[in-house]
């Protein structure tokens, strides 16, 4: 009940407007050309973690860690927010409950937002961090895991990193990934109107100005369109009332005939994100979550 009251005030909220249309991302574009939002974690978080912040070319890179012990396992966390919005609250809770119970050391990119950061410029990057982490501290203890847009990121790093070295994290978590930037899969337009957050207008407009020059089909933009071949084991939490969880149903079929191990959570009735939200089924998908990366730090 409390699951379905939260996709019934985010319905009533307007929430989903902010993707509601092409003209309504590139407001949305514009006003944070004007004012960048700040990816600043909350000041509560080093409270609990030891936070610091470095720079990999012009992005600024958080490193978020448990304090006063060493941390048992290392992630990688690529936020969402359709490649156009920075890192908010519900983000930074995750990482908070990575680093408190996981005693994970979180890697957080605030990668550059498209337009200006497009598929072709962040990838690339974002495969360096994953290869440098993977260096670093082994394989064995490297979770890769991306929310939304930040999951098609992930994924597509985890793909590039592979054809460049064979190299994969022990595991890759994609909350709600968003993987298929054309938008065009036919069972989105049944599925939409259930959808409290999101709209294909505002999604496919996000995409164009992500893809850049490249088309919205090119792996390096949609991953879904890549092999999952030699990947590292998924692990793939979705919605029914999320107009992508059609990205994570083709995904399961994909990897499957690819060879590759997928763990895959449907949630009925739940929205965009939910594994980031206050809600039961929430809470059990972060657990989930916990759990992997406590066994990724035993290998």
């Amino acid at each position: 009940m409390r699951s379905r009251a939260l996709s019934a005030a985010l319905m009533a909220a307007g929430r989903r407007k902010r993707f509601g249309s092409a003209e309504a991302v590139q407001a949305r574009v514009a006003r944070s050309a004007r004012r960048p939002a700040s990816h600043l974690p909350p000041r509560s978080l080093g409270k609990v973690a030891e936070v610091s912040r470095t720079f990999v070319g012009a992005w600024p890179v958080y490193d978020v860690s448990p304090r006063g012990t060493e941390p048992a396992a290392q992630v990688l966390y690529i936020h969402g927010g359709g490649y156009i919005n920075e890192l908010v609250r519900p983000h930074w809770s995750l990482i908070r409950t990575l680093v408190t119970r996981a005693q994970a050391r979180c890697v957080v990119p605030a990668y550059i937002l498209a337009p200006r950061g497009t598929a072709d410029r962040t990838v690339p990057v974002a495969t360096d961090l994953l290869s440098g982490l993977i260096a670093s501290g082994g394989a064995g203890g490297t979770v890769l895991l991306g929310d939304s847009a930040g999951a098609g990121l992930a994924l597509a790093a985890a793909q590039r990193l592979r054809d460049r070295t064979g190299a994969q994290p022990s595991r890759i978590v994609l909350i709600s990934p968003w993987l298929d930037l054309t938008v065009s899969h036919p069972d989105q337009a049944a599925i939409e109107p259930a959808d409290p957050m999101l709209a294909r207008p505002g999604l496919v407009e996000a995409g164009r100005l992500y893809a850049g020059t490249l088309a919205a089909d090119d792996p390096l933009v949609s991953p879904l369109h890549g092999s999952f071949a030699g990947l590292a084991p998924l692990t793939v939490f979705t919605g029914t009332r999320d107009v992508l969880t059609t990205d994570s149903r083709e995904l399961l079929r994909r990897a499957v005939a690819d060879g590759t191990d997928v763990d895959f959570h449907e949630a009925p009735g739940l929205p965009h994100g939910y594994p980031l939200l206050p809600v039961p089924e929430g809470r059990e998908a972060r657990d989930r979550i916990v759990d992997l990366i406590r066994t990724a730090a035993d290998h």
